[in-house]
């Protein structure tokens, strides 16, 4: 069986930040392939209302559809619910015996108030994506010891910025694919930011 990486997320839109982090953990942790799955609703970001599920999924696919070890599912918005890690992982687990989780180190912080952590620890192998600062952060949960840290490139983009961006009418040249670019030109999204 294969040794996959999750990586899930709002992906508000998909950008050449979470491609290159990605390919990174990949190569670091010799994994087969790394599965994008967006939420349909995240529990942690609840007053943040995200574009539709269908486009997220979409543009996800278009920036990974010539890059084979890159994957997506709709595990999650196929559910119409809030996205629950732990669910997810259940499921993917039928399919494949090593599961490696890639966390931000934000997400780090808070994972004890995860829904299930002490079985999600039992499921997955936790890859938490450091941050590369001077300041060595202190994490008060007992997770962080059974993580494995890594420091991938620092690239400095994020789908909030890319958002704004849109709704000013300033270009968004090489922060995403240019065919998740055109997408968005073409939809009109982000044109109202909520």
């Amino acid at each position: 069986m294969s040794k996959v990486g999750i990586y899930g997320g709002t992906f508000d839109p998909v950008h050449h930040g979470h491609l290159i982090t990605a390919q990174s953990v990949r190569e670091m942790r010799n994994l087969d392939k790394i599965i994008f799955i967006p939420s349909y609703i995240s529990p942690h970001k609840l007053d943040h209302i995200a574009s539709e599920p269908e486009h997220r999924l979409k543009m996800i696919n278009m920036a990974i559809e010539d890059i084979p070890y890159l994957k997506s599912s709709d595990f999650e918005i196929s559910k119409q619910k809030i996205s629950y890690t732990i669910d997810t992982l259940h499921e993917l687990k039928k399919y494949y015996e090593e599961i490696e989780l890639i966390i931000g180190e934000d997400n780090m912080e808070t994972f004890h108030t995860w829904k299930s952590p002490e079985e999600i620890m039992k499921i997955v192998t936790l890859i938490v994506l450091r941050r590369q600062i001077v300041d060595e952060r202190k994490y008060k949960n007992k997770f962080a010891s059974k993580a494995v840290f890594l420091e991938t490139p620092r690239i400095d983009i994020n789908s909030t910025t890319i958002r704004e961006r849109v709704n000013k009418g300033l270009p968004i040249d090489f922060l995403v694919p240019q065919k998740v670019m055109k997408y968005i030109y073409e939809l009109n999204l982000y044109k109202e930011l909520n």
